[in-house]
């Protein structure tokens, strides 16, 4: 009985470590796509400035994710590169071609399971 009882809280605990993983990564994906959102929209507004600072927001939080979740890898990666671009971009101040590249982005991003 007690090595039951001892099976069952590790599982318990083993179940409860996972779901933590998982609720971490949909909330920087979440996260992520907030900030990429505000990317594009002050990018049309020719902000490259501001949509430079919400990038790098975004690009923090799909790098997290990247790492923890491994289903959505390969589009956050896309969502990575493109959100890079748009970052290099919107310091040159290319406002249009940053957008571009933070649209890009979100599609990758929401693909990934960002929602």
């Amino acid at each position: 009985m007690r090595k039951l009882m001892t099976i069952v809280l590790i599982l318990s605990a083993l179940t409860f470590a996972a779901w933590a993983v998982v609720s971490a990564a949909e909330n920087h994906a979440m996260e992520a796509l907030k900030h990429a959102e505000e990317a594009v929209s002050h990018g049309k507004m020719g902000h490259a400035d501001i949509l430079v600072q919400h990038a790098e927001m975004a690009l923090k939080h799909a790098e997290a994710v990247e790492k923890q979740d491994s289903d959505a890898q390969k589009h956050m990666k896309e969502g990575i590169a493109s959100l890079k671009s748009a970052i290099d971009h919107g310091k040159m101040g290319h406002a249009d071609v940053a957008t571009q590249f933070a649209e890009e982005a979100v599609i990758h991003i929401k693909a990934s399971g960002g929602k």
